[in-house]
């Protein structure tokens, strides 16, 4: 049965986007599936190329400089209304740092308001200092605590009917005030953790894997993993992130 199941992936402008080795979690989405059997074509868009997502079951956006993010925003403002009903279908969505910002209605860059995607319902504000340091989450889309590492100037600002990814236990998340990091609207799910996410994370990458196959083939129960390598990198994380808590 798994062999015949197969998942397209589209990597949005990989040569722009990979400000902390994101295309590692393309990696880990890809080896996840194929170690259970599921074919997984990835398509990677670049600078030029227009993406298209009607036959699409996940995107990603990677996190970069504002340079970076400003282009790809408008390039993808080009193909909005394709890429909002994706999400609004249902389509799986991830998306890191500079990523997470550009699903908002907008966000700053120095003193300019950019228009963003709208996909969300979300902004992207700027505070002092810049919010850096490595950071843990208790999410409920993973069985661990999501663990990684944050990098951002920005202060993402959730709507009222937005879900935050989770609640942070160390680290700053979307604002450093609130204690809400990231965010989960139908099957996006949005993060300032990079570092990249995935690899020390197996719960998120199985998130997104089982959104996917439920949204294409109905609902899926995923085979479990040999995660021992992975689990054991997320608790040293862990663990030594509240060592440094307890003694604040």
């Amino acid at each position: 049965m798994g062999s015949k199941r197969s998942l397209r992936l589209v990597h949005l402008y990989p040569e722009l986007l990979n400000l902390y080795g994101d295309s590692g979690n393309i990696l880990v989405l890809r080896r996840r599936m194929e170690w259970r059997g599921i074919s997984c074509e990835v398509e990677e868009v670049h600078t030029g190329d227009r993406p298209r997502f009607t036959d699409a079951d996940i995107a990603f956006i990677g996190g970069g400089s504002d340079r970076e993010q400003r282009i790809v925003c408008d390039y993808l403002l080009e193909v909005q209304h394709e890429l909002s009903a994706f999400v609004e279908d249902g389509g799986v969505l991830g998306a890191v740092c500079g990523g997470y910002q550009l699903l908002g209605h907008s966000y700053l860059m120095g003193d300019e308001e950019v228009r963003g995607l709208s996909l969300v319902d979300l902004y992207t504000d700027r505070g002092s200092p810049r919010l850096i340091g490595n950071i843990a989450v208790k999410s409920r889309i993973s069985p661990q605590p999501v663990v990684g590492y944050e990098n951002h100037g920005g202060r993402t600002h959730l709507g009222p009917g937005v879900e935050p990814m989770g609640r942070v236990l160390y680290g700053f998340g979307n604002d450093g005030q609130t204690g809400e990091e990231g965010c989960l609207y139908k099957n996006v799910v949005g993060t300032y953790v990079h570092g990249p996410l995935l690899p020390k994370n197996p719960g998120v990458a199985d998130h997104l894997i089982a959104r996917a196959l439920e949204r294409r083939y109905g609902v899926v129960e995923l085979e479990p993993l040999d995660d021992t390598e992975e689990l054991a990198a997320n608790k040293v994380m862990y663990d030594r992130l509240m060592e440094k808590q307890a003694k604040k």
